[in-house]
């Protein structure tokens, strides 16, 4: 596959998505292809039927690829669910030599020092985020490379979950004959389609409602804060006017969708809307007073939990305020009124996030509906991680190239030894990548 190539697929619980996409010569994303089936073996964002899920991927995939008139072979998948859970750590190393500059060494051994936290069994450290460093008490550090300095000290944002259930969604890639080709916290890839750089340097809470689960992430100054899953989604709203209508499921979402609303004064009491009865049966009639009425109960349920965790961010506190207020995205941020209704419970500003941020200009209305914003997500980061080994690639290619002068050291004087030539920044790998790695090591050893 080419290198400006990349297919996310997204494992939701209501849906999976497919999305093949292509970097054009203007540096934005064309979606060429894209597949979505109904999700019948996850629930709340975790495998719980290996056979089903596979079945579900390989019909999006399938349908993608017929789109698209292309075969897919490598894909970037999304991770979210309720077992994702994050935490604050702090670190800190001490060098042996302050003489010398702080270089991406130092930055990766106070990385894996993060890693030996000992966690619950079965959880994993899935993502480590650097906030911001300390030199020698020296606080507020951005980037710390090239500094001189004794202790290097970081806060870090610590994302953990159950390796066995990235496992399962690694063994479902593998057995629909698909290749692993990168993992993605959902709420990063999400984050990546719909927000921009002014928002998240501003700071902003990205709320993405799926089906089985809410995602939150959180930015500011240009850095995620903090991440949280939340396990209710737009299918416990569906249950609930299911419940509360007595009809079956499929009715309760077609509801939901259509005449659906998040805010119970907008509708009159004689509206109403008549449901066909089962076999015979007579039909059913509920008015949309009612159906808002439970609607707004559950929202403002999953609103009031997710600003819980905007505040244990510390929303209030005058350095932390998020100035760029709130984005909804996922399918569940097309009820009607929902912004209203958010802004209302928490007071923040908020928008419907788009994922058109970095797709090209005559990109599909469907594309570019909140629904798809992870799968867009992971397509940029797909594309991404191409790039950062096209570039690894020739770095390679240059080092063999370049001739090696013995004794340079001699020839230059003491002032140019003293000077490094800036090089260019070249991207540290991220856990993901290694925790890639390990899924597809884990899946071959047990075949």
């Amino acid at each position: 596959m080419e290198h400006n190539l990349a297919v996310g697929l997204d494992i939701g619980t209501t849906k999976i998505v497919a999305m093949i996409g292509r970097k054009n010569e203007y540096g934005k994303v064309e979606i060429l292809g894209i597949g979505r089936s109904k999700s019948l073996g996850v629930h709340r964002g975790v495998v719980n039927n290996i056979t089903q899920t596979i079945q579900s991927i390989q019909q999006a995939v399938q349908e993608a690829e017929a789109a698209a008139g292309m075969k897919i072979e490598n894909v970037t998948v999304g991770i979210a669910g309720q077992h994702i859970r994050s935490l604050q750590h702090s670190d800190y190393i001490t060098r042996a030599n302050s003489e010398t500059v702080i270089d991406d060494d130092d930055i990766d051994r106070l990385i894996n020092q993060v890693h030996k936290l000992v966690m619950l069994p079965g959880e994993e450290i899935i993502h480590v985020l650097p906030q911001e460093y300390k030199v020698d008490g020296q606080a507020e550090i951005k980037e710390p490379i090239g500094m001189y300095g004794g202790r290097l000290e970081a806060n870090f944002h610590v994302v953990v979950g159950q390796v066995s259930s990235i496992r399962n969604i690694g063994r479902c890639v593998k057995s629909s004959g698909l290749n692993l080709e990168g993992i993605t916290l959902e709420p990063l890839a999400s984050a990546n389609a719909v927000l921009s750089q002014e928002e998240k340097e501003a700071g902003v809470a990205l709320i993405d409602i799926g089906g089985g689960t809410t995602d939150l992430a959180i930015f500011r100054d240009g850095i995620i804060r903090h991440t949280a899953v939340i396990p209710f989604g737009g299918n416990v709203i569906t249950e609930d006017i299911k419940e509360g209508c007595s009809i079956i499921e499929k009715q309760a979402e077609l509801l939901k969708i259509k005449f659906g609303s998040a805010w119970p004064g907008e509708n009159k009491d004689n509206e109403i809307v008549s449901i066909p009865g089962l076999r015979g049966r007579e039909p059913k009639e509920i008015t949309l007073k009612n159906l808002s009425k439970i609607i707004h109960a559950r929202v403002v349920e999953i609103v009031e939990q997710v600003y819980v965790e905007i505040k244990n961010y510390g929303h209030e506190e005058q350095k932390k305020k998020l100035i760029a207020g709130i984005v909804l995205t996922g399918g569940g941020a097309q009820l009607k009124h929902l912004k209203q209704l958010v802004e209302y419970i928490t007071g923040m500003d908020t928008r419907i996030g788009y994922p058109n941020e970095h797709l090209a200009g005559d990109s599909d209305d469907e594309i570019t509906s909140p629904l798809y914003a992870t799968a867009v997500g992971l397509v940029l980061d797909g594309l991404k991680r191409h790039e950062r080994r096209r570039v690894e690639q020739q770095e390679e290619v240059i080092e063999e190239e370049t001739p090696v002068v013995e004794d340079a050291a001699e020839i230059l004087t003491e002032e140019q030894q003293e000077q490094p030539e800036p090089q260019p920044v070249k991207e540290r790998r991220s856990f993901l990548d290694k925790l890639t790695e390990r899924v597809k090591d884990f899946l071959d050893n047990a075949e």
